[in-house]
């Protein structure tokens, strides 16, 4: 393979495309904001798992050791009121729904951060950053016991969202209330209501604000200058903003070199939203199309622009993967970079573009070129080449987390997680009852099977090997 040209990564704060230096050489720290577990976990959500998930792989793949952090948010106003509507414990609520997450994410091939921090083990270092603010006078308490951030003391605030201060004023939807001294501040600690979860202060009973918990977490787990901040479409105004102006003015350092934000799922074009009917969870969708379907999907976008959800979306997903694992069935993968660089250099390609900020459908592109190639290779009986070239399909796949399933299986759709209308020993028996019509040479009765299968979803192939079979998209 050639040399590998230098990572570039767009940077939301620069709105630029940078080439990524590290702050140490070989290592990179990276800090995405997770879930808040109030609820199962939705295709937005997805996004920005896969999307991290993938970059995460490639960092590694690139040689980098990556410090992968991706916090839980399990204290919240959403949390306390679903638990009480469920008559259940913040805890009970908050374990059930990581365990969910972790079954979501790993269903789609997500694999696990280096750690989760969750914000109600972090109750300590969060009081000790609101003290130093306050201590700064970055902060300040009010008479009700809330603590809240001074926006306005911050040189910088809205850097991150090119955001001027007076816009915001007159602009942007902030929350009112009277008891701060600036409709911009928002607050860090929240005085406890009667029988709420709480913890102890210097200002009393409280719990930690939102954005205040990934500061605390973000600097206790990577320091208070790291490489990467991510996160979904909704985040950089106010969270991200937010972050920066309380973790810079605690430090007095620079927070974070590169910040890297996923788009949207739009579903049929509309915005996902539980009023608009259109609201999707991950287990929702796993329960009617195979995982890896899914996930192609959502790399098939680059991991900045908004996807569509839709059927014909998923079909097309389906359709393009059907390609990958047609051409890898009944094909042994056997490596040797020698015999693939007979026929090109695939390799070169797919880093390339992946070096162009993660440019997946580009990287798609490539391994569908490559599998021309293997098709071709096929046909014309070269076996070595073959084998050749469906190792390094697979292994350029593996980096994106797909192509690693037993190609019969995908395609007669055995790894999809639902109830099919026909189950493999029925149409396998179907099959044979088909072949024996044919050799008493009943062609009526053989195409009567092979249109009943037809009719529901299974897909004949004749070859002088025997009859294969598929499922229909």
């Amino acid at each position: 393979m050639k040399s590998l040209p230098q990572l570039k990564i767009y940077n939301t704060l620069t709105r630029q495309k940078e080439v990524f230096t590290p702050i140490e050489a070989g290592k990179v720290k990276m800090y995405v904001c997770g879930i808040t577990v109030y609820d199962f976990c939705h295709l937005g959500h997805a996004r920005v798992m896969v999307a991290f998930d993938m970059i995460t792989r490639y960092l590694r793949t690139r040689g980098y050791e990556v410090n992968y952090v991706r916090n839980i948010t399990d204290i919240d106003d959403k949390i306390l009121k679903r638990a009480d509507e469920n008559q259940e414990t913040i805890g009970e609520l908050t374990e059930r729904m990581i365990k969910a997450m972790h079954d979501d994410e790993a269903r789609l091939g997500v694999l696990r951060p280096t750690s989760e921090p969750r914000a109600t083990a972090y109750i300590t270092e969060i009081i000790d950053l609101v003290q130093t603010l306050e201590e700064k006078g970055y902060a300040y308490a009010a008479s009700n016991g809330d603590v809240y951030y001074r926006v306005r003391k911050f040189e910088n605030y809205g850097q991150l969202t090119n955001r001027k201060l007076d816009e915001l004023q007159s602009g942007a939807r902030v929350e009112v209330d009277e008891f701060k001294e600036d409709p911009l501040d928002f607050v860090l600690w929240k005085a406890a209501k009667v029988s709420e979860v709480s913890w102890p202060s210097p200002w009393g009973e409280g719990r930690p604000g939102w954005h205040i918990e990934c500061s605390a977490m973000s600097t206790c787990c990577l320091g208070n200058t790291f490489d990467i901040h991510g996160g979904g479409p909704d985040l950089p105004f106010p969270h991200h903003e937010n972050e920066i102006a309380q973790s810079e003015a605690a430090t007095g350092q620079k927070y974070v070199n590169t910040w890297m934000h996923a788009g949207a799922v739009r579903v049929d074009q509309e915005k996902m939203s539980k009023s608009l009917d259109n609201f999707f969870t991950i287990r929702d969708v796993l329960e009617k199309h195979d995982a890896e379907v899914i996930r192609y999907l959502l790399l098939a976008s680059h991991y900045r622009s908004s996807i569509n959800y839709a059927e014909s979306a998923l079909h097309d997903a389906r359709k393009n993967l059907e390609r990958f694992y047609t051409a890898l069935q009944g094909v042994k993968p056997v490596e040797d970079a020698a015999m693939v660089a007979t026929a090109g250099d695939w390799r070169s390609d797919f880093f390339a573009v992946m070096d162009d900020d993660f440019n997946t459908p580009e990287a798609f592109a490539v391994l569908f070129d490559l599998v021309r190639s293997l098709n071709r290779a096929r046909q014309q009986g070269d076996l070595p080449l073959a084998e050749a070239l469906a190792f390094e399909l697979r292994d350029l796949g593996d980096i994106l987390g797909m192509l690693q399933q037993d190609a019969d299986a995908f395609l007669k759709g055995n790894t999809l997680n639902m109830q099919h209308s026909v189950n493999p020993d029925v149409i396998e028996t179907l099959i044979e009852k088909r072949l024996m019509a044919k050799q008493d040479r009943n062609f009526a009765e053989a195409d009567r099977i092979r249109q009943e299968l037809e009719s529901q979803g299974i897909l004949l192939k004749d070859t002088k090997d025997g009859t294969s079979w598929t499922r229909a998209s």
